[in-house]
Order: C-alpha cells, then structure tokens, then sequence
C-alpha cells in the first residue's frame, strides 16, 4: 500500500542538512529516512557546529571557530585525509608499518567524508566508511580511519587513539585516532555522527566499528552498542554498532496503533484477523478495502488511482481470491481534479481486466479516495496460517524502478505490465495455496513479515543476502518500501513456489519460535528489527 510513501513526500535532489543534524542526538536516525527526507547520492556540506555544538576555546583560538563536514570533492581532498591518516595511525600510534592503506581505499563504493576548516578550507579531519561485504551491497557497512588533525583536537577522544579499522579487506570498524569524542562536541564526533547519518540515508541497517577499548564508554554515550572484543594492530578494541531504527520506526507509524483502536471489532473474522481481505460469512466472497492518502491524491492524482486498484487487487491475491469488480469513493476539489484520479483508476482496471460496478464520486471537498475490492475464494488463504519452521518465500515483481517523486518509497512494478502478467502476479496465490501469504504493503517487506509471524503465533529471521531485490533499491529502502507487487509466503520446507509469471521468488528465511523479526547476514550474526508483535491484534 502506497500512502505511507505518500506521507513520506518525495526523495532526491540535493541533500539538506536535516539527515546529520538528526543523527547528532547520538540515537537513530531512523525518523529522517522514514519521513521523507530527500536522501542523495551525494553527501553536501553540513553545518558540524549545529551538529556537535561551538568548538572550546583551545590553544588561544577563539570558541567560535567552525568546519564544515561532507563528502571529500576531489583527489585533493582524499589525499590530504590519507596523510593525516598516516600521520594518526603510522607515526602517531604504530599501529601499523609503513602504511595503513588497505584495499577499501580502493573500493569506489568507500565514501570519504571530511571536515573541512571553515576559513581555510583545510581538512583537518576524515573518516571513511561502506560495504562490509564483497559483492552486491546488501546493506551492511563499516566504517573506519577516523583522524583528526593535532591542532584541531578538543576532547579525549581528540587525543590519539580509537577508531582504526581492522588490518584490512573488509573486516574493520571506525577506527578514531586522535578524534575527540569524550565530551560530544569536536571534530571528532562530529564526523562519527556524520558517518552514522550517511549511512542510514544511503539505506544501510547495519552499521558497526572497530573501536580501541578505552573509547567503549566514549561510543556508548553517542548511541553505540558494543557488540564483541578483538585485537587489532596489537592493541585491545570492540566492535560497536549503531542501531538504526528505521523498520522499527515504520512499523510503530503505520501499524502499532492498530490493536487499541481495532478491539472489539475482530477485523477479518475467527481465522483471519488482520489478514488483507475478510471474508464475507456464509458465502465465498472475500473484501478488501483500502484507502490512499489525500497528500498523494492531490500530488499524483493519476498514480494514486492507479494504486487505489493496484493495492486492493493484491490484497485479495494473497486470500487466493479471484477479483470480481471494484467500487470507489472519492473526493475531489473540482471536477477536474476528479478526472486525473479516475484516469488513473480507469487505466489500471482496464490493466488487470477487473471492472469498475460503481461507487460515489464528491465534488467541492478535500482530496479522498478509497477502493473496495470485491473477489470469490472457496477456502482463503489465512495470513495467520504459518508455523514455526515454516521457510518465508519473498515473491516480487523486480522489473520498473522508482516512480519519480517518490524515489526510494514506492517502486512501480505495474504500470508497464501487460493483462496477461498482471493477471498471472495475481492469481499465484491460489495457484500454490502456502500455509499462509500477505502482500507487502505499508510496512514494507520486514514489517509486513512481522505481521504475518504475528497472526501465526511466532517469529521470523529474514535472510538478507537471499531477499529478491532490484540491483537499483538499497537494501534500507527495499525493507520499507511500497514494492508494487511483492507477495510474502510461509510453507513447510520443499513446497512448491508460487507460479506469479514475471516476478521473482526466493526463500529468504523462516518462521521461528521466538517473537519479533530478526535479519540474519552473511557471516551468521542476527540483528533484532523488529521487537514482539507489530500490530497488537494478537493470532488469527
């Protein structure tokens, strides 16, 4: 479902402020994603003062005095951090012989962020950080080389000493030598809350640094976790890492509020609470009823018509219903405004071959629009009907991109299809009839995963590096996204995959014993998204 992308606004164009300054509070940055800010490809110049406070008055130089941190802009740039890298790492501490540069120096996926003095232009310090793993980026990122320039070291943490990464390839952290992070304000950690705000806004969910052990205390007051112990470059550090909320934070946005305000009504009916559609008692028709956004409608007017029939349809594909007709209501300023929604709307019934039997059209009023999506199912598929050890199967249309204005938030699979694709997408479910299926919708692929394990009673991991995925989506985004069609299901193990035509179907994880939803990486760690139940309306 697609209006919580609508709420989300557009993302794109040059970056603001808004990402870091948000990651100086030393928590998740996860609110800044989810809520739209537009994320680039490019790291702009951000105001450090703002983000770690007014520097103190050192060596006779006066508080006021500033930099500026982003992404290095030239060779220049990146040659002058590397020697301060030395200067920290080589000469300073000994932590290595001769030279610290290692292969990610020549990874371009290594971004190089520096703080940049606000009169000179000097770069008087820098860190670096990106994929952790070989391959594709699935999200997973480290960070490291954090120095600090002796003249502009403030704190303990500006002192030599702390983020070094490992001794290379990708096995290290965010090494701080000579950084100064013991008081939260410095050079220092303002490039680590930098760091932390770059990587989240390009999509990544773990996050970790190697950092020496006496700085533990000093990452710990800037939201870190410490993870484990290791030596590297003979001296004691521990792996920290920063928790990004951001599925968690969508799930709480779109779903958490849903079992308070839903009580007493049982949505769905014995066996199917909270499930896409409900089937209607003492006969095979199952509804579906979904309502977009009134922001996306006034923005995107034929988009949010199409979506209007897109959503609902999928809904009653993951009950393994077969569509029989659709009624719409909606609000329009003029009547104008009504014709571009129902252009869309009109566009995409005519797509799946599923006709439009009536509905209520309003003019003079507020943007509103709502479907009803009307099918026939002899035995609905449950999305409760999962059990622990059940293998998960994400099943999704990786064929479009981003729909322009909403990069990042809603990917269109559809718009391009032809009946006959389309049509197979939809009837997939029925045709494989697994324990159990939803739709991936407003919480995105993670969140609607914990809807699922909810209904049925358990908990799930999700295997990151087996999740279908189109190679343009960065991992954060693709979790929490509106993917057009995506179906998730739950089997035993060996069950047959769904017949869904051009999407692409994988098994990516399982249902557990334990509650919540856990992502699982390549070296075997689990990291915790999403923590009990998502919406509170309990089993099916």
């Amino acid at each position: 479902m697609p209006e919580v992308a609508a709420l989300a606004g557009a993302r794109g164009g040059p970056m603001p402020d808004v990402p870091v300054l948000a990651g100086a509070r030393g928590g998740s940055v996860a609110d800044v994603p989810v809520l739209g800010v537009p994320v680039p490809d490019v790291l702009d110049v951000l105001d450090v003062p703002m983000l770690a406070g007014e520097r103190r008055r050192e060596r006779g130089r006066a508080a006021g005095d500033a930099w500026w941190i982003g992404r290095a802009r030239d060779d220049a740039e990146i040659a002058a951090y590397r020697r301060l890298r030395r200067r920290v790492f080589v000469e300073e501490q000994g932590l290595f012989d001769g030279s610290d540069l290692d292969e990610r120096d020549e990874d371009p996926a290594t971004v190089v962020l520096v703080a940049r003095a606000a009169g000179t232009g000097e770069v008087v310090g820098g860190v670096r950080l990106g994929p952790a793993h070989h391959g594709p980026d699935i999200g997973w990122w480290h960070g490291g080389r954090l120095a600090v320039a002796p003249h502009a070291r403030g704190g303990r943490m500006d002192r030599p000493g702390g983020w070094t990464d490992g001794p290379g390839g990708r096995t290290g952290g965010l090494g701080v030598g000579g950084a100064g992070v013991g008081g939260g304000a410095g050079v220092g950690p303002a490039l680590i809350r930098a760091a932390c705000a770059y990587a989240e806004a390009a999509g990544v969910l773990r996050f970790e640094a190697t950092v020496q052990a006496r700085h533990r205390a000093a990452f710990v007051r800037l939201g870190w976790r410490p993870v484990r112990g290791e030596t590297v470059g003979r001296a004691p550090h521990v792996v920290m890492r920063y928790p990004i909320g951001r599925i968690a934070a969508l799930a709480d946005a779109t779903k958490r509020p849903l079992g308070r305000l839903l009580a007493g009504l049982a949505p769905g009916g014995p066996g199917y609470t909270g499930d896409d559609g409900a089937p209607v008692p003492g006969t095979d028709v199952v509804a579906a009823c979904d309502a977009i956004l009134p922001s996306m409608v006034e923005r995107d007017p034929e988009w949010a018509g199409w979506c209007s029939v897109l959503v609902n349809l999928n809904d009653l594909a993951a009950m393994g219903a077969d569509p029989l007709g659709l009624l719409d209501a909606l609000g329009a300023r003029d009547a104008a405004a009504a014709a571009r929604v129902l252009a869309g709307l009109r566009r995409a019934a005519a797509a799946y071959d599923v006709p439009v039997l009536g509905g209520h059209t309003q003019l003079g009023v507020p943007a509103a629009l709502s479907v009803t999506a009307l099918g026939r199912a002899d035995r609905p598929v449950p999305g409760g009907g999962g059990r622990p050890g059940h293998r998960v199967r994400l099943t999704a249309d990786l064929a479009g991109g981003w729909r322009p204005g909403y990069s990042g938030r809603q990917w269109d699979s559809t718009t391009h299809r032809r009946t006959p694709a389309l049509r197979a997408m939809l009837g997939a479910v029925a045709a494989a009839r697994p324990a159990a299926a939803k739709d991936v919708s407003m919480a995105g692929v993670a969140g609607t995963l914990g809807m699922m394990a909810e209904a049925s009673g358990c908990g799930a991991v999700l295997d990151v590096a087996r999740l279908p995925r189109p190679p343009a989506a960065a991992m954060g985004d693709w979790l929490t996204c509106f993917p057009g069609f995506a179906m998730l299901t739950a089997d035993a193990p060996g069950a047959s995959p769904l017949p869904a035509g051009p999407a692409t179907g994988a098994e990516c994880g399982e249902l557990t014993a334990a509650r919540g939803v856990r992502l699982r990486w390549p070296d075997g760690e689990l990291t915790e998204v999403l923590t009990g139940d998502v919406t509170g309306l309990g089993t099916a």
